[in-house]
């Protein structure tokens, strides 16, 4: 396992020394940088000593731009950590039902759903229900992260945890508000990786009911929920979460377009607002932040993949 773990974080700094690559070149995109009159290889060194130092560059309106990650940073991981819970959560047994019923009527309801869901534009998804649920129904907000009416000391950024923190005599009021506003961008931003999830759940239930183990606990006359829960999912979900880590980045991508959809004040937004700005320093600096998160997400789901399934350690010792 200490191989393994060693040989997963040196593919991080690997890849992450080519992803400082790529946000050394958007600096240098622009002609009045200082980083584009400096020879590329020591400019690159330079650019790597800024970075280890946490110094992520200020741009032409005199903004830190570290600063100003820890000011919007929190928001899109808040909404993409309860859209991938929402994923897990109803993905999850959903496909294990369909993995359970392969090739019967339920499976293929399943699959179709799942299929037209990952198939949908996430930008009409958001308008419709928008329109049914906020213009139609007003029982949710049409944008934001909160009503500016409240007010809080925001100290970690994660709202949740600033309100619960706060001394406030409305704080039961500012959760139910802020809640309302993560309903709709947490369900639209979950759609695709909660199809993904039930893909891949049904697939490993598949593979895993065949197995002899399953066989056996039916002739022991354990009931069905017994089989599902102790044996079925205890096995089906180890091979998928590695693969789950990979979603991350499909999930921030997505976030983007959320987010400027709900006006949600994330990263996603942010940098959308850098580039049509055309400040490279922003756009570098949400590049390598990031993808760095990304990177570190989907070495930790490995790591967690290969810890509770034994089979990708052997595959990996086979393939050296």
């Amino acid at each position: 396992m200490w191989i393994y773990t060693i040989r997963r974080f040196n593919l991080f700094i690997i890849t992450l020394l080519i992803l400082t690559l790529i946000g050394f070149n958007i600096l240098r995109l622009d002609p009045t940088s200082i980083w584009s009159q400096t020879s590329f290889f020591s400019g690159w060194l330079t650019y790597l000593g800024e970075l280890a130092n946490g110094n992520l560059g200020v741009n032409q309106y005199g903004v830190n731009m570290l600063d100003e990650i820890l000011r919007v940073f929190p928001a899109t991981i808040e909404l993409c950590f309860f859209a991938f819970f929402i994923a897990l959560i109803i993905g999850t047994p959903i496909g294990t039902i369909a993995g359970m019923r392969q090739g019967k009527p339920t499976d293929t309801i399943v699959s179709s759903i799942a299929l037209l869901g990952y198939s949908m534009p996430l930008f009409w998804i958001a308008l419709i229900l928008l329109m049914f649920f906020s213009l139609n129904l007003g029982v949710t907000p049409v944008s934001g992260r909160y009503s500016l009416l409240y007010e809080f000391d925001a100290k970690t950024g994660f709202v949740f945890i600033d309100v619960l923190a706060s001394k406030s005599p409305y704080r039961a009021e500012m959760l139910e508000n802020i809640i309302q506003h993560l309903i709709l961008p947490t369900l639209v931003l979950s759609i695709a990786p909660m199809t993904e999830v039930i893909r891949l759940m049904r697939s490993s239930v598949s593979t895993v009911i065949t197995q002899n183990y399953i066989k056996v606990a039916h002739t022991k006359g354990l009931s069905k929920f017994e089989i599902m829960v102790k044996h079925i999912i205890r096995n089906a979900l180890p091979p998928i979460i590695p693969k789950l880590g990979i979603q991350l980045s499909g999930l921030f991508t997505a976030a983007i377009l959320t987010e400027s959809i709900f006006n949600w004040p994330g990263v996603g937004r942010w940098l959308l607002d850098a580039i049509i700005n055309q400040d490279f320093v922003a756009i570098q600096a949400g590049v390598i932040t990031v993808a760095s998160f990304i990177l570190l997400a989907n070495i930790l789901s490995d790591l967690l993949g290969a810890a509770v399934n034994p089979l990708v350690r052997k595959e990996f010792y086979a393939l050296k």
